[in-house]
């Protein structure tokens, strides 16, 4: 048994059984593995941020990592900003990156780089294998320091000689530790804050926002007469009819200060303290009420839904004495395309199960309370802010629930980053329906940029945020990577076209004219 062997044995055995690949020649002996080995799927990706950026949305909706195969370190550069989204998210990945052999790197040949300085950022382990005998061993110790909760990046770097060399042993794959438990003199702190503290307000994020703790959450709303928000932006809301509703801190940073204002006694569960997503002239960074208390309760790597139930339990709160959301749906709009009527499709049309991957930016910024009365459903983010993440985290979410409609809300600008997912998801037969709203700009830069005071943008500065000259044509090009699109100007078209992608057993592109 050769290295590269031994490794595709290791993550089979540690239950890591999908690869996003975009491989080159120093990772021909692993692709050689992969395919003499049964019991990996392997996903090809014609951009590096596309294997990125779907394992990121693999381990959101699996909850266990997914691998990925990168060449070199140009390839994992390329990769970086949905590494980044995904360590923003702390979502587990076994990131594996081929390198030269070690023999080789000596003579700094055109390929030659500083992989390990290049993973560091995005990573929360890097490693690079020294013989054939020790790549089970490191894959193994990858998976473990992937699976670290709450999950994170392992970069795996995998010299070819290593892959190719014999003597290869399957690494021992130990089991995933549980998260820490909070103590119970912490857990009674914030009890006291929520029944005694002014304003008392709870804030979620990481895993409390998932349908048990946020009814635990609701159960300690109705003991306390705390209000509950969720982050502004999170890594899987699962929300919708016969769930308790937790809205958003929103992203406008006067409309988050306004929402927060009131509260006195702030408690974080998996979260931290709210902050504008930047910085602006006269504006301050953090973004509750100056004379408001934190409390940290968990830390995102700590047990967030048992440190719920401990809290309930220490309040007194009746279980399921939540309030729940109510199912509910808009009518079907009519008339023109804009931000409402667009949200009334979802809202209306939405199916059950659904999984929505939202990078709508500022098209999609009222979604929600419109389609808080839809079935059940779970709602991703772009929680790292990298934008181009909507297409591949989709395409990662249905490659994890093929049984399940995945919805994505991506916007033009956004798209392009990643369009290569689509020729992915036509290949895998991946089941996507993509509503892309064409504002044919920047939209989210023109109001940036009175944000931060820069004044209006003449000429040349809205050549920068336009997308325009020529226009780009999405039913285009989703047709020439084999995904079947189409164009609507009207909400009566949207409701009519989205009815049809839902009911399409495959990816599908519907271009909104916005």
């Amino acid at each position: 048994m050769n290295g590269a062997e031994s490794l595709v044995h290791t993550l089979l055995a540690g239950d890591v059984d999908v690869c996003f690949t975009n491989p080159g020649t120093s990772e021909m002996h692993f692709v050689a593995a992969l395919d003499k080995i049964d019991g990996m799927r392997c996903v090809l990706c014609l951009f590096e941020g596309v294997a990125s950026g779907a394992a990121d949305g693999y381990a959101r909706m699996a909850g266990k990592p997914a691998s990925t195969l990168l060449h070199l370190g140009p390839g994992l550069g390329n990769a970086l900003a949905n590494l980044h989204n995904a360590k923003k998210a702390r979502s587990p990945i076994v990131n594996i990156v081929g390198e030269h052999a070690t023999y080789h790197i000596q003579y700094n040949t055109p390929l030659t780089s500083d992989i390990e300085g290049i993973a560091r950022p995005v990573s929360a382990w890097v490693k690079t294998t020294q013989e054939a005998a020790a790549v089970g061993a490191d894959g193994a110790e990858a998976i473990a320091a992937a699976r670290a909760a709450p999950g994170q990046v392992a970069t795996l770097i995998l010299p070819a000689n290593t892959a190719w060399g014999d003597g290869g042993l399957v690494g021992q794959v130990s089991d995933a530790a549980e998260p820490e438990a909070v103590a119970d003199q912490t857990v009674d702190k914030a009890a006291e804050l929520l029944l005694g503290g002014p304003a008392p307000l709870l804030i979620l994020g990481a895993d409390a926002l998932f349908e048990e703790p946020l009814a635990i959450a609701g159960d300690i709303a109705m003991a306390t007469g705390c209000a509950v928000l969720a982050e502004g932006m999170n890594k899987r809301l699962q929300r919708g009819a016969g769930r308790f509703l937790a809205d958003r801190i929103p992203y406008p940073v006067a409309k988050a200060t306004s929402l927060l204002a009131p509260y006195r006694s702030v408690v974080l569960v998996g979260a931290r303290p709210p902050a504008a997503f930047f910085a602006y002239p006269e504006t301050p960074s953090l973004i509750a009420h100056p004379d408001a208390e934190m409390f940290e309760l968990a830390r995102p790597d700590q047990d967030c839904v048992g440190t719920l139930r401990a809290l309930a339990d220490a309040l007194g709160a009746k279980r399921g004495a939540a309030k729940l959301q109510e199912a509910s749906r808009p009518p079907r709009p009519t008339g023109p395309i804009t931000p409402d009527t667009i949200a009334a499709a979802i809202g209306a049309l939405l199916p059950e199960n659904a999984i929505v991957v939202d990078e709508s930016i500022t098209t999609g910024r009222g979604f929600l309370p419109i389609t808080a009365g839809a079935p059940p459903h779970d709602w991703l983010q772009n929680r790292g802010g990298s934008i181009g993440l909507g297409l591949p985290m989709a395409t990662g979410a249905a490659v994890a629930c093929p049984d399940r409609k995945v919805v994505c809300l991506e916007s033009d600008g956004s798209g392009m980053y990643c369009v290569q997912s689509l020729w992915t998801q036509a290949r895998e037969g991946l089941d996507v329906t993509t509503l892309l709203f064409a504002n044919r700009s920047y939209n989210i830069l023109k109001g940036e940029l009175a944000n931060v005071g820069a004044g209006n943008p003449g000429p040349r500065a809205n050549d920068m945020l336009t997308l325009d000259r020529p226009d780009i044509d999405w039913v285009e090009i989703a047709s020439g990577m084999g995904v079947e699109a189409e164009r609507v100007d009207s909400a009566d078209a949207l409701c009519r076209a989205f009815e049809r992608g839902l009911a399409h057993e495959g990816p599908n592109l519907i271009e909104v004219i916005v």
